[in-house]
């Protein structure tokens, strides 16, 4: 298998949404409104203030994304990468999709002088994502999710 990554941009806006509709079914069981995914996706794509996504692909398809949004650490001084939307297609898994789209990230923020780190959640009962994470050198970092959500 050979994969390209490479940066998704607004023309990518339908593939991203899908595989965002399809990762929320799957990871949490969650059907998302198809109107507000969209939007959120376009404007992610539209401006990487807000997020950047990359595409894995093979032959020409899209077979897998990752995404990141930054935080800034006023303790570290620098930015953390929060790696989301994480999907592979079911047929292309087990197959160093996510790998390649990890270490394309890792690489990109380790020449940017600025980035301290990357960060991503996962679903506590995810065991199988998990100990890929781990495999790859993350570690658990201690701290629980909290949310309000909606406001």
């Amino acid at each position: 298998m050979t994969l390209a990554i490479r940066r998704a941009g607004p023309a990518d806006a339908a593939v991203v949404t899908e595989f965002n509709r399809l990762l929320a079914l799957e990871s949490e069981g969650k059907t998302l409104d198809a109107t507000v995914l969209a939007a959120g996706v376009a404007a992610g794509l539209a401006d990487p203030n807000r997020s950047v996504y990359f595409l894995a692909e093979e032959d020409g398809a899209a077979v897998g994304q990752i995404m990141y949004t930054t935080e800034w650490s006023d303790w570290r001084n620098g930015w953390f990468w929060w790696i989301q939307s994480v999907y592979v297609r079911p047929e292309a898994r087990q197959r160093g999709v996510f790998r390649a789209l990890y270490e394309h990230v890792y690489q990109a923020a380790r020449a940017d002088g600025q980035v301290i780190g990357l960060r991503l959640y996962v679903e506590r009962n995810n065991r199988i994502a998990q100990e890929t994470y781990r495999r790859l050198g993350l570690e658990a970092a201690g701290y629980l999710v909290f949310e309000r959500y909606p406001l």
